[in-house]
């Protein structure tokens, strides 16, 4: 008897999953709740409540020769770094040369996903779901596999910003986020400068009357290209692995930080941080887009406290 597995969300883990299913002769079920594939990388202009969104201009810091399926890589002829549309059209070439949208059924919410009774013997699974006409149905499973990801929910602690309840302008997680043109000749903070914090700071420094980009800690600013006009995750991947096996930590850190002061001083821009090169998630841009938004600055308006988005 074909065993029986739950795929709750139809982004690309979601996608993956179904395909591993198959080919592990596994028989797939896919639960996606909203009306299409794609999850975080499809763009709406008005997101569905609990749902992760981007804004439009967004483009992937990893390379497609890094990011594509092992199975199906992604055509020459795309850029390495990809705006989330053609991310999309790589999902759907994806899911049609598969025929795994067969196996997802749209519009239907996972309400509960709870251990049989007897899941001590079974290994079994009861799901409950719901569609888009409010019909509910119970369904037994052999394994669930849950691919929602991680970015549903925005992040926004108001009530570290004493006096926010009696702010007169405009506040919102980057989340809500989806073009500039609203804020041509506005002033604008941005708070965390993590990669949607330093997208939004430079595409708004492009119509605002003034970008401040507030940080608590600083960051190392990567450029997505390396030596050779080579993706940079490209390169770590051919020589990093073996080289960290055999040289000091500190050395790599003291490497990496002098390379990256070398295309600019972090700390003339209050940006270098406390923390050395490895530990935290550094921001990837386009160092040519960044320095348009540095021109903005002077050294003061960038070291304010904040919190990252």
């Amino acid at each position: 008897m074909t065993r029986r597995v739950a795929v709750v969300g139809g982004g690309s883990s979601g996608l993956a999953c179904i395909k591993c299913c198959l080919d592990e002769g596994l028989e797939p079920v896919c639960f996606e709740s909203s009306d299409d594939i794609g999850g975080l990388w499809r763009f709406k202009e008005n997101p569905d409540p609990d749902r992760a969104s981007i804004y439009h201009s967004v483009i992937i810091n990893t390379s497609k020769e890094m990011m594509c399926f092992s199975d199906f890589p992604i055509p020459a002829h795309f850029p390495n770094f990809m705006h989330n549309s053609l991310i999309m059209d790589y999902f759907r070439m994806y899911a049609d040369h598969f025929q795994l949208t067969k196996h997802i059924r749209f519009n239907t919410k996972v309400l509960q996903v709870k251990q049989r009774s007897d899941f001590s013997h079974s290994g079994q699974w009861d799901v409950e779901t719901e569609n888009k006409d409010g019909k509910k149905e119970k369904h037994i499973f052999d394994a669930v596999m849950i691919c929602i990801g991680h970015h549903c929910h925005p992040n926004l602690p108001l009530h570290d910003f004493p006096g926010i309840d009696t702010f007169k302008g405009t506040y919102f997680h980057s989340r809500d986020y989806k073009t500039p043109e609203e804020w041509r000749n506005k002033k604008v903070v941005v708070i965390g400068i993590g990669n949607s914090g330093g997208d939004l700071a430079v595409e708004l420094s492009r119509v605002a009357k003034q970008v401040y980009l507030s940080t608590r800690r600083g960051a190392w600013i990567l450029n997505r290209v390396g030596d050779n006009g080579l993706p940079l995750d490209l390169l770590f991947d051919r020589s990093f692995n073996f080289f960290w096996k055999i040289l000091p930590y500190g050395f790599f850190c003291s490497l990496g930080e002098r390379r990256l002061n070398q295309r600019f001083d972090h700390s003339l821009y209050n940006l270098q941080p406390k923390h050395r090169y490895w530990p935290q998630h550094p921001v990837c841009h386009l160092l040519s887009l960044f320095f348009s938004l540095f021109a903005l600055y002077s050294p003061q308006l960038v070291e304010a406290d904040g919190r990252p988005s």
